[in-house]
Order: structure tokens, then C-alpha cells, then sequence
């Protein structure tokens, strides 16, 4: 058995645990993992707390990574350093790689259907859970 630490679309975290790691990506693919908590099935592996004391180890809590201040610090990159197309993100993505339009880093939703065409174009592309938007701001853009 192995357990994940995962995180879904609405940034809840809880624990998952798979016969091993072909099991999770099969239940991810087949959209079989849900949140317990709103039962998003966008999940996400997150990297673990967990960590084994050893006497010998060096590891003192001061050096511990907290994930959350990395993931806002990712989220703060994404955010200042790509451009929001939105739900047009397939068709910016296809533009850039076919030379209609500028190269840039963009950012935005996408379908499963348009993500199968983007993967078959040979457009690379990778999927990051953002928090969502709140505020007035919040219907323009997600």
C-alpha cells in the first residue's frame, strides 16, 4: 500500500491510499478520486509531510519546507509571469505553437476534450491547481 498526500481544485488536503502507483494514475485517469470533503474529482498529488526521526539525521523543524508558503509563492509566480487567456487556452496554445502568435507563457482552462487535442498537436502543457479567484474580479477570470 502507499499513501498520498492530495489536494483537489478547491485546495482542500487529505490522504489517499493505492495498492501502488499504477492504481492511483488509473483511478486519477478514470476520475475514480474525489474529495471527501466537496467531491472535486480535479485531484492533485501534493508533496508529503511525512518524514522518518532518525537519531543520526540533521533535520531540525526550523529547515522544514512549508508547503503552503511554496505553494503560494508558485501561485504568485504563475499569476505575475503568465497571461490569463482563460477558456481560450486551447486556442492561444495552438496559435503559439503553430507561429499565428508570439510565444509567451499563458495560463487558463481547458477541457478534457482539448487537452487530448493539445497532447495529440504536441502542445506541452501542464496542469497546476489555482486557488480560486475572489473578490469582483472573481467572474472575469478563475
Amino acid at each position: 500500500m502507499i499513501a498520498y498526500d492530495l489536494r483537489c481544485g478547491n485546495n482542500h488536503i487529505f490522504e489517499g491510499w493505492f495498492e501502488d502507483e499504477t492504481a492511483y494514475n488509473d483511478q486519477q485517469e478514470r476520475k475514480l478520486i474525489s474529495c471527501p470533503m466537496c467531491d472535486d474529482t480535479e485531484i492533485f498529488r501534493i508533496p508529503s509531510t511525512f518524514a522518518i526521526k532518525s537519531n543520526t539525521s540533521s533535520f531540525q523543524g526550523k529547515d522544514r519546507i512549508n508547503e503552503e508558503v511554496v505553494y503560494n509563492k508558485i501561485v504568485n509566480f504563475i499569476n505575475d509571469n503568465f497571461d490569463n487567456v482563460g477558456s481560450d487556452f486551447t486556442t492561444e496554445a495552438l496559435k503559439i505553437h503553430y507561429g499565428v502568435s508570439e510565444p509567451r507563457n499563458i495560463r487558463g482552462k481547458s477541457t478534457e476534450m482539448e487537452e487530448d487535442l493539445l497532447q495529440k498537436e504536441g502542445v506541452e502543457f501542464f496542469k497546476f491547481p489555482m486557488p480560486p479567484q475572489s473578490g469582483p474580479e472573481s467572474d472575469k477570470e478563475s
